[in-house]
């Protein structure tokens, strides 16, 4: 039997709900329907739990259409809530105090005219802060839109990037810092875009070095490209054509094949380029192995013993292994327990997977060989970013709902669990046991967010 799509799932869960919610009524549930129909509802909240009151917005709406919300036969608002002029809806909602961890199917009735969908609201948990007693933590607030942090052993530095709002970006930072001070040594606004009017600058995120070279590596995310930029004065060596990365996401050196990789979530696109000549080397797309499903690669890790690349999709469970040097698909593995996924690391001499998934908020830790699950961890709420520390044999992840830097064993154990400020987004093992983490904010006023931390193991 061949496995339904995710659209094919939502039609069938929608079939369900509106048998649920409908079936009682008969043909009286049968009225005027809305032939254009572009409701839409979402928790205010990106962290609920049970026993919360959520505030819930809607918008698109048919003035004067009246919007009742349900979990399977219970209505969540005891009366609907009618849309306004503008198509707009509010109110709270109350999620039971023994509601069930995980993602809930909610059918958003609407009538006059009639409509319905199905929103998904998720139930998360806490998982309590511990082992702060292990670590020494050293913070540092930097810049706005802080995104991820990458270090340089040969330029004994670390690099970090920054990027604020939408397009168009016209806020945005490449740091040097020094990694004991946390102190900025050196920043960079990237060059503005050509033929823009709106100060539209090449915004960085993504970042990876190239010490063999000098060089640092970035995705210019909003811009479909990438850059490269020198790692002593942070001068532009190369800003490449915008469009040779579709949403370019993580990006990685490859010292062993002498390449650059970079994941591009539009279409399940990979790029190579020569770490030396810096040109486009290969351009290849990975294609799900999930019917009508697209791969999206998210984050992308290298292992540098064996040559292999690995990168998860967000939508599809997946998790691909390539061969650094020709790019060719080795692998492709798929874990149900995985939605949203976000951060991929790998275990090369354990041969460990490790993977993490905002949606579920899990850390799934796998056979890296064969794909079989070993540990399903819940880490905590909007679980992001992975990387694993071979000194310590841990792995660290960044939950961004929750706002912790979890540590966890190889045997599935957390052995800490730390406060990681506001929204964390980025881990960075360094080799020796220290951790770098990078942390967002809710907005420039925000004194727990856009922080670097230096998370480092006690010695007694």
């Amino acid at each position: 039997m061949q496995k339904l799509s995710s659209r094919r799932l939502r039609l069938a869960a929608l079939s369900i709900a509106l048998c649920a919610a409908f079936g009682a009524v008969g043909a009286q549930g049968f009225g005027q329907p809305d032939p254009d129909f572009k409701g839409a509802v979402r928790a205010a909240s990106p962290v609920i739990k049970a026993g919360d009151s959520v505030d819930m917005t809607g918008q698109g709406f048919k003035p004067g259409q009246a919007v009742t919300l349900l979990r399977g036969e219970t209505v969540l608002n005891a009366r609907p809530w009618t849309a306004d002029a503008e198509g707009r809806v509010s109110g709270q909602v109350q999620v039971p105090a023994d509601a069930a961890v995980g993602r809930h199917p909610v059918v958003v009735r609407v009538a006059n005219p009639d409509a319905a969908a199905v929103i998904e609201l998720k139930v998360s948990k806490d998982v309590p802060l511990s082992g702060a007693e292990r670590y020494d933590v050293t913070t540092n607030k930097l810049v706005q839109g802080l995104y991820q942090v990458a270090h340089s052993q040969a330029s004994n530095a670390l690099f970090v990037t920054a990027a604020v709002g939408r397009p168009p970006v016209s806020q945005s930072e490449l740091l040097k810092l020094d990694p004991e001070t946390l102190e900025i040594t050196a920043r960079v606004t990237p060059a503005q875009i050509e033929g823009e009017t709106n100060g539209r600058v090449y915004a960085v995120y993504g970042v990876a070095v190239d010490d063999a070279n000098g060089n640092v590596w970035v995705t210019n995310t909003r811009d479909d490209t990438v850059a490269v930029y020198r790692q002593s004065d942070l001068s532009l060596v190369k800003q490449f054509d915008k469009g040779v990365l579709p949403h370019g996401r993580d990006i990685v050196v490859d010292t062993k094949d002498n390449r650059v990789w970079a994941s591009g979530f539009g279409g399940g696109k990979f790029v190579a380029f020569d770490a030396k000549t810096l040109e486009v080397v290969q351009d290849l797309t990975v294609p799900s192995g999930v019917r009508g499903e697209e791969f999206g690669p998210m984050a992308l890790t290298v292992d540098p013993v064996g040559g292999k690349l690995y990168s998860v999709g967000l939508s599809t469970g997946e998790v691909v292994v390539l061969d650094g040097a020709t790019g060719a698909v080795d692998k492709m593995f798929r874990f149900p327990t995985i939605n949203g996924g976000i951060g991929v690391a790998i275990d090369p001499v354990g041969r460990r997977l490790y993977v993490t998934a905002q949606g579920s908020d899990n850390l799934v830790i796998a056979n890296a060989d064969t794909g079989e699950v070993l540990h399903d961890v819940y880490v905590g709420a909007g679980a992001v970013y992975v990387a694993f520390d071979p000194h310590s044999q841990l792995a660290y992840v960044a939950s961004r709902g929750a706002g912790t830097i979890t540590a966890v064993d190889a045997n599935g154990n957390i052995v800490a669990n730390l406060d990681g400020g506001t929204f964390p987004n980025h881990v960075l093992p360094v080799g020796n046991g220290t951790v770098y983490a990078i942390n967002k904010s809710r907005g420039a006023e925000d004194v727990d967010g856009d922080q670097i931390r230096r998370i480092t193991p006690k010695t007694n």
